[in-house]
């Protein structure tokens, strides 16, 4: 009889089992369990507001700068790229203040992947925290290759020539000085900027900090050095017509382009939502987390549109469709002696957002690692270094190579859309947890609310609206990817990992 019993406990346990991993679950973890994993998380708290302001910035200036400006003015918005900067700004600050508030209201490692948990439960942490792969880790690879190219170009100019066949992916094709046209192999320094990145971040997270705040230091002062040294050689002629006339194509100057300039210069800002990976790093999360976020957003601002004007001031906003602009505004003043050091500060201004982006992706895998939606090895921390070293070192190989295999012109979209459907459920999340838990200390309150919000998540609506086709598409594919995943595997842990808490 007690075999029978059993028995048939046995068979109710299985059917409820693979019950619950077909049924998603919309289990919302409380925010007690989220403030004593804060407290309990091995995870050395070692950044103060400075390092914090820098990490943002660090993510924000990098491969927008660099390379989008020209882009988007030659083919978007001409000297009206300024506006679109400024619109695209205030979309980033809407979201940044909804960011700020929960990011001091759940000071834990896991970002936008977090408040979902605390919002809508833990289907749709899933799905953001699936999602965010597409923010952080495709575009650690994405910008290892451009590093790849300003990197190259640099020790050319040294005459430290790296074979093109290992500087490009499989298949890509090129083109050499002599006419001869040959095929990449494996882009090689793209690969092991990603790999020193893993390294460096492996070693701990106070030493990874100090050394982006030391490389924003130096990518900041050749911005401003681009800045001072270009202002001289502004002409009125080349800002008039500040918004060029339409082309009678959507997109293309007049209002509408600098509409599509804004969608274009939005990846440029994305990036400060990096601060609160770092959470769970920071010795004063309350305090120190907004202030990283809002100072880096309004610090990158007033960069971006002082470079926009000076840049298009020199050179005519049709012959900036280059991967380096700042390099051809440097050509256009004659000072080329400024031309090198324009290309370190890239070269250094990339690095650094690597190194941001990985500290990102990194602490997402470990907060839901620690929800049972990942492997328990993700979680891992070293004991003596204080990072999660198994998940750093797992993302740099994939990220090298991803980055060294890959040809990818189409992931900075994939990025971006990524990005902006993070934004959009962080929106939704502050008002849904204002009215589910209206009595938790806010040490930042978000003003002006629900509109801040509304604006915010309909600003980066838009955004997605305006990518294309394609885009929205590898998306589907990639959360369906992840949906099966969820049911087959991280719904029954993520189950049993709460059964025995």
């Amino acid at each position: 009889m007690a075999r029978t019993d059993r028995q048939s406990r046995a068979r109710h346990h299985a059917r409820t089992t693979n019950r619950d991993r077909l049924v998603p679950s919309f289990h919302v973890k409380p925010m007690s369990a989220l403030l004593a994993d804060s407290e309990s998380a091995p995870l050395k708290r070692a950044l103060g507001p400075l390092n914090l302001t820098t990490l943002g910035i660090g993510s924000i200036i990098g491969t927008g700068i660099f390379v989008l400006t020209g882009t988007a003015a030659s083919q978007n918005a001409g000297p009206a790229l300024v506006i679109s900067m400024i619109i695209a700004a205030v979309g980033c600050v809407f979201a940044g203040l909804c960011y700020s508030e929960l990011a001091a209201m759940i000071p834990v490692a896991g970002s936008a992947y977090t408040y979902a948990y605390a919002t809508t439960g833990e289907l749709f942490a899933w799905i953001i925290g699936w999602d965010l792969i597409l923010e952080y880790a495709l575009a650690c690879s994405t910008i290892a290759v451009g590093w790849a190219g300003y990197a190259t170009s640099l020790l050319r100019d040294l005459g430290l020539a790296i074979p093109p066949q290992l500087a490009a992916a499989p298949g890509v094709s090129l083109t050499l000085p002599d006419g001869t046209a040959v095929h990449g192999i494996v882009n090689l320094p793209a690969m092991v900027i990603v790999l020193l990145v893993a390294a460096l971040l492996v070693f701990g997270i106070k030493k990874s900090a100090n050394t982006n705040t030391a490389l924003v230091l130096v990518k900041v002062l050749v911005l401003v050095l681009f800045v001072g040294a270009g202002a001289a050689y502004v002409t009125r002629a080349n800002l008039t017509p500040f918004i060029p006339p339409n082309t009678g194509e959507f997109g293309h100057f007049g209002w509408s382009g600098v509409l599509r300039g804004a969608g274009v210069m939005f990846f440029a800002y994305i990036g400060f939502d990096a601060v609160s990976t770092a959470a769970q790093e920071s010795r004063n999360p309350q305090r120190d987390l907004p202030v990283g976020i809002l100072a880096s957003l309004a610090i990158c601002t007033v960069i971006f549109i002082a470079v926009a004007i000076v840049l298009i001031g020199i050179v005519p906003y049709q012959q900036l469709n280059v991967s380096d602009p700042l390099a051809v505004g440097i050509d256009a003043t004659g000072l080329t002696w400024l031309r090198p050091l324009v290309k370190v500060g890239a070269v250094l201004g990339l690095f650094s957002t690597i190194l941001v982006q990985m500290i990102g992706q990194t602490r997402i895998f470990y907060s839901m690692s620690r929800d049972g939606l990942l492997p328990e090895l993700f979680g891992r921390v070293h004991p003596t270094y204080g990072t999660p070293h198994v998940s750093t070192i797992l993302t740099g190989v994939v990220c090298a190579l991803v980055a060294g295999l890959t040809p990818i012109n189409v992931l900075s979209e994939l990025v971006s859309m990524g990005t902006l459907l993070a934004f959009v459920l962080v929106c939704v999340g502050i008002v849904v947890l204002r009215r589910t838990n209206p009595d938790t200390p806010r040490p930042f309150r978000t003003p002006g609310l629900p509109w801040v919000a509304i604006i915010g998540a309909l600003v980066c609506l838009a955004q997605m609206v305006a990518l294309p086709g394609a885009t929205w598409m590898r998306l589907v594919v990639w959360l369906v990817a992840g949906m099966v995943i969820y049911v087959g595997y991280a719904r029954g842990r993520a189950a049993r990992v709460r059964a025995v808490a």
